[in-house]
């Protein structure tokens, strides 16, 4: 069993009222809730609270000395998903020695999870779903959950530029502004019928749009 994103192990001891307790125990129990929630969410397009707690095996009072409301819980479970997939696709990158590549690479990762229709794809459609409605309770707080992405975009833009590859008119904005895009044409293949030949050419064309917007020479 693994220990969530650190940023959000915060959140759940700071709203504890037993804050004496154990930090691992505490850890621990917030991750099991996270964890029922992506199995919940992979075999149905809701679940209320108390299928949580039966499927994490919490009582309902120890969910709600954690989150205030279901709607925590979930702007919880995009943060700890975000977290996870940019170490993955951090990791996957490092290994790429042209900061194009690894520009391209972060930009074109996402969409293969919409692949097979893999749980990946499952919780990406969930997420899509919940996006808008947490996005008017929680923008602040969303912009948070989805700031580590636009870091490494950043990171990519920034190494590049450095070594004179790519001329990004102001390199924060750009990053923010590609991540919204990614967000749109993922968005649109999280419920539409779709190929891997389909994937491949809007992975392609995404890139080239980018790779444009960017100014990535040659």
């Amino acid at each position: 069993m693994t220990v969530p994103s650190e940023s959000w192990v915060e959140r759940a001891v700071d709203r504890s009222a037993a804050v004496q307790r154990s930090r691992t125990r505490i850890a621990n129990q917030v991750r099991l809730m996270l964890d029922a929630a992506r199995r919940l969410i992979r075999d149905k397009d809701d679940f209320t609270t108390q299928d949580l707690v039966v499927e994490a095996g919490v009582a309902l009072q120890t969910f709600y000395r954690y989150f205030a409301s279901k709607d925590e819980l979930l702007l919880a479970l995009i943060g700890d998903a975000m977290t996870e997939a940019c170490d993955r696709w951090a990791e996957a990158a490092a290994e790429l020695s042209d900061p194009i590549e690894r520009l391209r690479f972060l930009i074109t990762a996402p969409l293969e999870r919409f692949r097979d229709d893999s749980h990946d794809a499952a919780a990406m459609r969930f997420i899509v779903g919940t996006h808008w409605h947490l996005h008017r309770i929680f923008p602040k707080e969303l912009a948070e959950v989805e700031k580590p992405f636009v870091d490494l975009i950043l990171a990519e833009i920034n190494s590049a530029a450095d070594g004179g590859l790519l001329h990004p008119r102001n390199p924060e904005w750009d990053a923010w502004l590609v991540v919204e895009l990614l967000r749109s044409v993922n968005h649109y293949y999280a419920y539409a019928a779709k190929t891997d030949d389909d994937l491949n050419v809007t992975k392609e064309n995404l890139w080239q749009f980018c790779r444009t917007a960017l100014g990535v020479r040659g």
